[in-house]
């Protein structure tokens, strides 16, 4: 599935959210979808937990 249809997909799913559930669903929806979506990339092995948990200042010092 290319990424346009996911992308769109995602949207029809989020404008339905904010039509039927009001602005609630839709931020329900939208937070719930990038967690998916971190969730998706930590599985892939295209992103790693430790990554949202390094401190800029150690990474710094490596350099």
């Amino acid at each position: 599935m290319s990424m346009a249809v996911v992308g769109l997909l995602a949207g029809m799913a989020l404008g339905f959210a904010g039509y039927f559930g009001g602005f609630g669903a839709f931020v329900l929806v939208a937070a719930l979808g990038a967690i998916g979506f971190v969730v998706g990339r930590i599985v892939d092995g295209d992103l790693e937990p430790g990554d949202f948990f390094r401190s800029r200042d150690r990474d710094e010092r490596r350099r």
